[in-house]
């Protein structure tokens, strides 16, 4: 029994290593590439610079507009967090509460359904319609973003709430609080956990889309950080070394974010699932 139990720990630490490199390698070579110029690529492309090229990321920001783009990207990516939480939450109490009504109950599939379409199938549609109604902006993609992303938050919003006490409210409508009061002041603090975990995933999403704000967003000036490092795909040739600069400085705030809040990601699934 001892002799099975260390070659399945044998096994599992060989699949760690092998899954650590397989997410690292990917990351040392955009980092070696980002620091070299093309002659040194000619030579070995795997090997680290001897000559780091720092000039390829001041090229890179004055090729893209990098921090316009960095504040479009954060002005899209902040309101749709926030807008989302407000606004799926609530929905999502809502359906939670009255799921012995068939109209609510009806509406929770609808929303879940929504899930199993793919975005390529919708996407003409999408387009056609912002353009009539003149939301091909920034306003409109904040506004897509959060309608996106509601029927998975739905999902997982409302297992949540349906595993709080009802008693709570009960009480608190004993006390006179009204329903809108009940929601902010008891069920809205509580939803922490689930919050933090939709906010960080809807963070990550938005902020790395690339193919809504590319169908959307047709003036220059209001283009995403993924739409900017398109530039540097030419038609004959693609000039890896800044664009993987501009890759790594635009990888860096995501990176950051999710090191600080990977912690509630986990405990926000794991709560979660046994919630509900």
């Amino acid at each position: 029994m001892k002799k099975s139990r260390n070659r399945t720990n044998w096994i599992v630490m060989t699949l760690i290593v092998l899954g650590t490199i397989v997410v690292l390698f990917p990351l040392y070579m955009t980092v070696t590439i980002a620091l070299k110029n093309p002659e040194q690529m000619r030579q070995s492309i795997f090997a680290f610079p001897a000559d780091i090229q720092w000039s390829n990321f001041s090229k890179a920001i004055e090729m893209t507009g990098f921090f316009r783009a960095l504040g479009n990207s954060t002005l899209v990516t902040t309101a749709t967090v926030m807008l989302t939480l407000l606004t799926n939450s609530l929905v999502a109490y809502a359906i939670a509460r009255n799921m012995n009504h068939k109209f609510f109950k009806g509406l929770y599939f609808y929303f879940v359904s929504a899930m199993f379409i793919p975005f390529q199938i919708i996407m003409l549609p999408v387009v056609k319609l912002t353009s009539g109604l003149h939301m091909t902006n920034l306003v409109g993609l904040i506004f897509l973003h959060t309608v996106y992303g509601l029927a998975f938050n739905i999902f997982i919003y409302v297992a949540y709430i349906r595993s709080i006490p009802m008693a709570l409210e009960e009480a608190a409508k004993v006390d006179g609080a009204t329903t809108w009061g009940t929601f902010w002041r008891i069920i809205f603090p509580l939803l922490a956990p689930m919050s933090a975990t939709v906010g960080i995933l809807t963070c990550l999403s938005t902020y790395n889309d690339f193919l809504l704000p590319l169908i959307m967003i047709s003036d220059q000036r209001q283009y995403t950080l993924p739409l900017v490092q398109y530039i540097f795909q030419g038609q004959f040739n693609t000039d890896f070394n800044l664009a993987f600069a501009s890759y790594l400085m635009a990888m860096l705030p995501m990176i950051i974010i999710y090191i600080f809040a990977q912690k509630w990601i986990i405990n926000g699934v794991t709560q979660g699932s046994i919630k509900a």
